[in-house]
């Protein structure tokens, strides 16, 4: 497996990987379907976040396929350029293989390089496997957002989490 920084000619299959990641997750902050993107507007936003000194798109690729993503927007002000907001998404059937703890090291190292202090991002309560990934990771809860999303007609509670470098 290969774990890269994303580029624009990745924009169709990354288009691709995040609908069917939000096809088969429950806990992704898009439902299935909901989004609506077109190959060049994902193209154009790619090459913003690579022009963003304090973000960017690793993707993890098998067999010239995506089958992971780890996304980090970094802060615009000048009080916040130091923190990024991470969304990970990885294919059902790729869950549980080190994908995610892949796509975090190399956040790290990239973090370490780009003087980033502050990984933060937010989970599902419920989300027990993301839970025991970012942990893992060092990341720690600093709070809860409660009802902050409506999963299935159900108010649930989310974790802030973040891990200081």
């Amino acid at each position: 497996m290969l774990v890269r920084e994303i580029t624009p000619v990745d924009a169709e299959s990354f288009l691709k990987l995040t609908q069917q990641v939000e096809n088969t997750s429950e806990f992704m902050l898009w439902e299935a379907g909901e989004r609506k993107v077109s190959p060049d507007q994902q193209r154009k936003m790619i090459e913003k976040i690579r022009s963003d000194e304090n973000s960017t798109i690793f993707v993890a690729e098998k067999d010239d396929k995506l089958i992971g993503f780890l996304m980090a927007i970094g802060g615009n002000a000048r009080r916040n350029k130091h923190s990024v907001y991470i969304v990970i998404g990885i294919l059902k059937d790729s869950r549980g293989n080190g994908v995610g703890t892949k796509l975090f090291k190399e956040l790290d190292r990239w973090a370490l390089t780009h003087q980033i202090h502050r990984l933060e991002l937010t989970v599902v309560t419920q989300n027990t496997a993301g839970l025991s990934l970012y942990k893992k990771m060092g990341f720690e809860i600093e709070g809860t957002k409660r009802h902050s999303l409506l999963i299935g007609g159900v108010f649930v509670d989310e974790f802030y989490m973040a891990k200081i470098l």
